[in-house]
């Protein structure tokens, strides 16, 4: 273990200690340091280094932010990019989508359309099978028609018929003996 003469002194490590200050010979104030006590003579020659080496230090901290800011254009533009396609996307998969729905409903009213006009069509094809069946009765009442019956009984048929040619009649009537041999 170290001895305690070999120490500084503990006033020294306070911090209100560090920012004491005290005269020096000249009247100038200077901060207390730690350490030895360096006088430095500045001339003409080494402010001139001191000025190439401010502008070389500037000159590269000025690349080292123009290649900061060229990266951050570059993921910038990059994330533009990325957000151009998602939105892409995210519009196509809506169109679709607007599509789809679109296709449907059309869909959906074509076939309310045909089933209005199936019926539409039903009623009328029914208004003709009515209206033909009058048409014909018309048509044979003013032209002409047989109609009859007959019965087979036995060896004699027995035939009933009517003639209508518009507006007169004949009725007739007969009965046939139908040769059979036993």
């Amino acid at each position: 273990m170290t001895s305690p003469s070999l120490l500084p002194p503990l006033h020294l490590f306070r911090p209100e200690h560090w920012l004491d200050s005290r005269p020096e010979s000249d009247g100038n104030i200077q901060p207390l340091t730690m350490g030895p006590k360096v006088r430095i003579v500045i001339n003409e020659e080494h402010k001139a280094v001191v000025a190439i080496q401010a502008w070389w230090r500037g000159t590269l901290v000025r690349r080292t932010l123009l290649h900061a800011a060229l990266k951050a254009w570059i993921i910038q533009c990059w994330w533009k990019q990325k957000l151009v396609q998602l939105m892409e996307s995210r519009r196509r998969v809506a169109l679709d989508a607007f599509a789809r729905q679109e296709w449907a409903v059309v869909k959906l009213q074509s076939w309310v359309r045909m089933w209005c006009i199936r019926l539409r069509y039903l009623r009328l094809l029914h208004a003709v099978r009515i209206i033909q069946v009058y048409w014909r009765w018309h048509s044979c009442h003013t032209r002409g028609f047989i109609q009859g019956h007959y019965n087979l009984k036995e060896n004699q048929l027995n035939l009933q018929l009517e003639i209508s040619l518009g507006s007169q009649a004949c009725r007739v009537q007969q009965c046939i003996p139908l040769p059979i041999k036993e």
